[in-house]
């Protein structure tokens, strides 16, 4: 969708001007040539960005400033003026404009200006949508969750998102680690800057190290030219560093000594450089299980961990099952076009009953998967994919916990779903392929 423009320029020429050359940026043009014009548009559609000329026949741009703000707050206003001086433009900031720009102004600047505004804009929006999300978690008519330990965990981010401090999200595959990370980042005073995500468990061993701190034309074989680092990508935002415990151990030192010294020297690199971003960083493992098994350095750990964050598993906080289910039927519903009003009863004790081994992603999949199949405008037993029955009768699983069994046999059930689909089994569980090929190998299931 096109980013609306409102142009306000009493000036014909300078007018079209401004239209042609936001056409040309494809932006979709809303011309006004006076303050009454503007004002009239106030029970209309909202613009994206206003480029406000200060001096109109009608009105005082200065003085449209507030009103335009009071009306439309998410709307980021550019003043347009052939006469500026260093008064107005502070006056102009402090009146709520987003930008000043002085006539006459070349194509270029011009679109320039408009393309920050609108992604200010964006990330904006971005943040009030994640506030509102956040606050639907706390508390409010319809909060999404109940339980006592995801509230305390929904407060401790409302206190550190301001900080930059560095945070430690553990929890197994699928409970939120991602969107914990993302409201942080939302939340922050560096929600303007990038949030760079990097998969530690993903890139192969040799290309992890350039991917982090960035390279030099010539380091090593394929190097064929100087690469930026996902350090610098990230500089003034958040990275997050996904599965942390699955960087190999010599990358790990070099990642601690660049926590320590705030300086990132690109492999094959002489120089250094000094970097600015938060460190948000997730495990599924068990931190404990993952030192002592030579996962995860000791010492980076209590670097990195300032504030520890772990999601429970929803098996464990069931009274969040609901919330969560409604919450998703309503996105999907929408999304799908479809008038789902609820869960029958026994819809509603299907989804409390199970376990959910692949977490909150798995649910919300399932639910998706159920909007799709529901034929009426409730969700009843036949609509849903889950099976509550588990099956330990099996030699391979007589050793197992009653929770390995369990995820055994859910593993077992959707790889037979899925005839023998890895990466389909993965999405549907909610868990990461290289996890799922791991537990494959760990309870001997047969593919």
């Amino acid at each position: 969708m096109k980013a609306k423009v409102m142009v306000v320029e009493d000036t014909p020429e300078v007018r079209e001007l401004v239209v042609k050359i936001l056409r040309t940026g494809s932006y979709e043009p809303m011309p006004k040539a006076s303050a009454a014009e503007l004002k009239e548009s106030f029970s209309g559609t909202q613009p994206d960005v206003i480029l406000l000329d200060l001096v109109l026949p009608d009105g005082d741009g200065l003085e449209l400033l507030p009103i335009i703000k009071k009306q439309w707050p998410e709307t980021e206003v550019i003043v347009l003026t052939g006469n500026a001086t260093f008064d107005a433009a502070v006056e102009a900031t402090k009146r709520g404009a987003y930008h000043f720009q002085n006539k006459p102004f070349d194509h270029k600047t011009l679109l320039i200006s408009v393309e920050k505004a609108v992604e200010h804009k964006r990330l904006n929006d971005e943040a009030s949508a994640l506030r509102g999300a956040l606050s639907t978690m706390s508390g409010g008519a319809s909060p999404i969750f109940q339980s006592q330990a995801m509230k305390t965990v929904v407060r401790t981010i409302e206190r550190i998102a301001p900080s930059d401090v560095s945070v430690l999200i553990t929890g197994e595959s699928g409970t939120g680690k991602e969107v914990i990370a993302d409201l942080i980042h939302a939340l922050s005073p560096r929600n303007k800057g990038p949030l760079i995500k990097i998969n530690c468990a993903a890139l192969p061993r040799e290309l992890i190290e350039s991917e982090l701190f960035g390279s030099v034309k010539g380091a090593f074989t394929g190097a064929n030219a100087d690469r930026e680092g996902l350090f610098r990508q990230a500089e003034g935002g958040t990275l997050l560093l996904d599965e942390l415990s699955e960087m190999p151990i010599d990358t790990q030192s070099k990642l601690l000594r660049v926590l320590q010294e705030k300086e990132v020297r690109p492999v094959g690199g002489r120089t250094s450089y000094k970097t600015d971003c938060r460190i948000v960083a997730s495990t599924n493992r068990k931190v404990e299980d993952a030192i002592k098994d030579g996962k995860l350095r000791e010492d980076l750990f209590y670097r990195i961990s300032s504030i520890s964050i772990d999601l429970t598993p929803i098996r464990e906080r069931r009274e969040d099952i609901l919330p969560l289910a409604n919450a998703f039927l309503r996105r999907y519903a929408a999304q799908a076009g479809r008038n789902l009003t609820g869960y029958t009863p026994a819809a509603q004790e299907k989804l409390r009953g199970y376990d959910w081994p692949g977490n909150v992603r798995q649910l919300q999949n399932e639910i998706q998967r159920a909007v799709l199949m529901c034929d009426g405008t409730i969700v009843d037993v036949q609509d849903l994919s889950i099976s509550t029955a588990t099956n330990n009768s099996d030699a391979e699983v007589q050793d197992l916990t009653l929770m390995e069994a369990m995820e055994r046999n859910a593993i077992a059930q959707m790889l037979k779903e899925t005839a023998g689909n890895k990466l389909e089994t993965a999405k549907r569980l909610g868990i990461g392929r290289q996890t799922l090929y791991n537990k494959i190998k760990i309870y001997g299931i047969e593919t």
